[in-house]
């Protein structure tokens, strides 16, 4: 015969132990999201300790790729609240689909960032390989080949990055991808095999941007490539249509890309402080360069490094905070 009471007392701490878990899980005033690379994640952990510090607030840092992050702002439930890093034109479907509905904002001051294909210093002077036409040539690819599968290996990004399917369709219409295995690592994994490249001074070529700890480790060069114009920049996202890769065509340089911050319009009803300070964040190439290099290279934890560099640029807070 089962024991009432035992069951009751069950039941209770069962409860109970729900309850707690829901009402730590609702605590936060503010949950940041946390994508998978270095210079978002250093951006959260230093959003997280100017909002604590400055507006009293206890914030949260959620990892999320960047569709989870978007429809978590657009829910407007408080699981995630703020996007730190959102890349422009790279993500334009994401901010396109939820401003158009009014549940996200973007911040007005956004840094830029520079996109291309980069090869070693002496993977361009030892083996001529200068442009991106350079790459279309099946002789040219087998030096990229280490795997002895008669193919250059080339990353292209990170799985459920927004670039990653455009790089896909540049490769195509620049004339390389049936030479080439187009990799989708993740970063670490792909400055890995950099680091490999470098050691054995073997040719190596990758998807890359500006700012990143890759200029400052390596002596690295953009290959050359026709001049952005929209006219040959046509991208359906494979979240807007499964026939996407058919329908788009790209055969020119990116645009310089821009870098916002991005929140839920929810927050606005919390703090006027907050919203402030997410609009008025300003950044730059040299602060995020800093950042990722501290934070990817020395291996310097986010946490107590955003509050390191909080503490020392208090100036800068203040532009932010607008007090």
């Amino acid at each position: 015969m089962y024991n009432k009471n035992k069951i009751r007392t069950i039941l209770s701490v069962t409860a109970l132990t729900t309850a707690t878990a829901t009402t730590s899980a609702q605590a936060a005033d503010v949950v940041i999201g946390e994508p998978n690379w270095p210079s978002a994640k250093a951006t959260a952990y230093v959003l997280k300790e100017v909002i604590e510090q400055e507006l009293g607030m206890d914030v949260e840092i959620s990892p999320g790729n960047n569709a989870v992050i978007f429809k978590a702002m657009d829910r407007g439930r408080g699981d995630i609240d703020v996007h730190p890093e959102v890349w422009l034109p790279n993500q334009k479907n994401l901010v396109d689909t939820y401003t158009g509905k009014g549940t996200v904002a973007v911040s007005g001051n956004p840094y830029d960032v520079i996109q291309g294909y980069c090869v070693t210093r002496n993977t361009m002077q030892n083996h001529g390989i200068s442009s991106i036409y350079d790459l279309a040539d099946p002789e040219n690819a087998k030096l990229f080949d280490t795997d002895g599968d008669g193919k250059g290996e080339v990353w292209i990004g990170g799985t459920g990055w927004a670039s990653t399917p455009i790089e896909k369709v540049r490769a195509r219409d620049y004339g390389f991808a049936e030479f080439f295995e187009l990799q989708e690592l993740d970063e670490t994994l792909a400055m890995a095999k950099l680091d490999d490249a470098v050691t054995k001074d073997r040719p190596f070529v990758s998807y890359c941007w500006m700012p990143h700890q890759m200029f400052k480790m390596y002596d690295l060069e953009l290959l050359e490539e026709p001049p952005h114009d929209p006219a040959k920049w046509q991208m359906v996202q494979p979240t807007d249509d499964p026939d996407w890769y058919n329908k788009s065509s790209i055969s020119v340089a990116w645009a310089k890309a821009k870098v916002h911050v991005v929140w839920s319009t929810t927050l606005e009803q919390k703090s006027s402080e907050l919203s402030r300070l997410l609009s008025n964040i300003k950044l730059d190439g040299d602060t995020i360069n800093e950042w990722i290099y501290a934070v990817a290279v020395d291996k310097r934890e986010a946490g107590p490094y955003a509050k390191e560099w909080v503490k020392n640029n208090q100036a800068t807070v203040r532009q932010w905070t607008g007090f």
